[in-house]
């Protein structure tokens, strides 16, 4: 039943729509070649997609949405024909759910993203998705934090340091962390006291461990939270890039409105004041350039993702 479940749903439309991405000219060719951000959440307006994209020098994108989004994202893979592949997201708090993604999936979405509610990571909410982004064969995008941003935020996914038992539980799920309570965990001294810790990482950290351990968890590089970890230890960073180099995923979670830091960057979240007035996806773009090879810095910003989201090309 699963398989031809996940047989009928491949036929009905993701493998067309994964397949149709092709690497596209940006405005400047900034990073030496193509370049695909995993973390984008979807513009309203389709050119406002565009001109984040062209204006960091970003050639591809997947668009995470929200709800019922597939008639708007067939409409901007028409009018821009290559350039993006989708994440689907819906209240997975309600019944009906697992019926909704799946059918995103049918419609051609490549995985679930972001997955962002107030719920623990090991709860049954959550656990009904990570058996279902295993029957249907597609990752599963998840913000993990321990540390409200406001006063009212709430958290998300929380229960990190035990997730560990989730990766046994469902070893077929495609799971890539992301977010502050994933990259905070770098280190092995954090302790779920403040969203984005600084200073030298002591290793043996929860995620870096977990990122070797096991072969069905996947590191998103983007937000605040992972330029973050990346900024504060260049010694770690640099052995931790290639230690994982097959495990970690450009993504930009970046909210500015032209690719230059214009608008904000990362709204509703006073404690990335740090990147205010800059394009997340070029600074961690930019980390990315000087803590590599050319060919590390390719193998993390193209090849990774089509080989999370199995694209070829």
């Amino acid at each position: 039943m699963t398989g031809n479940r996940r047989e009928f749903l491949r036929a009905a439309g993701i493998s067309a729509a994964l397949s149709g991405l092709k690497a596209q000219p940006s405005r400047e060719d900034l990073w030496g070649g193509p370049v695909l951000d995993l973390h984008f959440h979807m513009r309203r307006e389709p050119e406002a997609n565009v001109a984040h994209l062209d204006g960091c020098g970003v050639s591809n994108a997947n668009l995470l949405t929200h709800g019922d989004a597939a008639g708007d994202v067939r409409a901007l893979q028409a009018k821009y024909p290559g350039r993006f592949v989708w994440f689907a997201s819906t209240d997975i708090t309600k019944p009906d759910a697992g019926k909704l993604l799946t059918q995103a999936v049918k419609d051609g979405a490549g995985g679930f993203g972001e997955i962002k509610f107030h719920v623990a990571a090991d709860g049954p909410e959550l656990r009904r998705m990570y058996a279902l982004a295993a029957e249907l064969d597609v990752p599963i995008l998840i913000h993990f934090q321990e540390v409200p941003h406001t006063p009212t935020e709430g958290v998300f996914a929380t229960g990190f340091k035990r997730f560990e038992g989730i990766l046994k539980a469902y070893p077929k799920t495609r799971f890539v962390g992301h977010a502050d309570a994933f990259w905070a965990n770098v280190s092995a001294d954090y302790a779920d006291d403040v969203a984005y810790p600084t200073g030298p990482i002591q290793r043996g950290g929860l995620t870096d461990r977990l990122l070797s351990d096991y072969p069905n968890l996947f590191g998103d590089l983007s937000a605040n939270s992972g330029n973050n970890a990346l900024s504060r230890d260049p010694e770690f960073t640099a052995d931790f890039l290639i230690r994982h180099r097959d495990k970690l995923i450009f993504g930009s979670d970046c909210g500015c409105a032209d690719g230059h830091g214009g608008g904000i960057g990362q709204p509703n979240n006073p404690g990335a004041n740090r990147l205010a007035g800059k394009c997340v996806a070029r600074e961690t773009l930019a980390l990315l350039k000087r803590s590599t090879s050319p060919a590390l810095f390719r193998q993390l910003t193209w090849q990774n993702s089509h080989k999370l989201l199995r694209i070829s090309g």
